[in-house]
């Protein structure tokens, strides 16, 4: 599977021309025979906690990007705001030219950047097929909280993590993506933001870490006159999970019974 990462430079608050931005690259793509192109959290806005400028009722973004799909034979994941009555959620949508294969809610508000405050937690771990992989996403935050991920492997073969991750905590996010990697035995896909975004600097940084947390070669892709951080990474991805799980089998040896034991036994104390 032909898969792209798309590290963009996100316009602050402005769907229309981050929508502009990604078609763009949709163009790029399409020519090069992209199966599946994948934006950061909150794809069109930004990490904003304006809510009442980003929330929406009826998933608008989700319709927009369903269009561009169909018109360049290509899924896409992208990042949107679900307005509530009191608390929105935090969602990524994979949308194909036959409609959207998976929504996904963030299950951990990120309290310190003060979205807990505007944002409540999701409670699944949906999946999906598509180019040979089982799919599964984890956002941003998420990313510190290894059990939801032990949870995805058992059917997921790529987890996705759409992030707004800040340039000043990136050592954190190269490091964490990797381990995800490797204890899951998956391919881990993080796919940041770039620049100045809001009051933040975002330095990139995505990759997709093999299941033996290896750094996959990419061809990268910039549109004239963007920011120097923007850039599309195109990857061709085979699925050989299996052959990292046999030749070492790791998962074979969790003790899922024993951890649920101590935990408990913990919580006795």
């Amino acid at each position: 599977m032909k898969a792209a990462l798309g590290q963009l430079h996100l316009q602050w608050e402005d769907k229309q021309a981050n929508l502009k931005t990604v078609e763009a690259y949709l163009e790029l793509l399409a020519e090069k025979g992209t199966e599946l192109f994948l934006l950061p959290e909150m794809s069109l806005t930004g990490f904003s906690m304006h809510t009442e400028r980003t929330g929406e009722y009826a998933k608008e973004t989700v319709c927009e990007i369903q269009k561009l799909s169909e018109k360049y034979h290509m899924a896409i994941g992208v990042g949107w705001v679900g307005a509530g009555e009191s608390l929105c959620s935090n969602h990524y949508s994979i949308v194909a030219p036959e409609g959207e294969l998976l929504d996904m809610a963030k299950l951990h508000p990120f309290r310190f950047g003060g979205e807990a405050e505007h944002f409540q937690g999701g409670d699944s771990l949906p999946v999906c097929s598509y180019g040979g992989f089982c799919i599964g996403v984890q956002i941003c935050y998420d990313l510190r909280f290894p059990e939801p991920f032990q949870i995805l492997s058992k059917k997921a073969d790529l987890i996705l993590v759409p992030a707004n991750w800040p340039a000043a905590r990136s050592g954190h996010w190269k490091c964490l993506l990797k381990a995800r990697a490797i204890e899951n035995m998956v391919y881990v896909a993080g796919i940041n933001c770039a620049g100045e975004t809001g009051e933040l600097f975002y330095a990139g940084d995505s990759r997709i870490c093999a299941p033996d947390g290896t750094k996959l070669k990419k061809e990268s892709i910039c549109l004239p006159g963007r920011c120097p951080q923007e850039q599309v990474q195109l990857y061709e991805l085979q699925n050989d999970v299996h052959r990292y799980r046999e030749c070492f089998p790791v998962k074979e040896d969790r003790r899922e019974t024993l951890y649920q034991r101590l935990q408990e036994e913990m919580q006795d104390l």
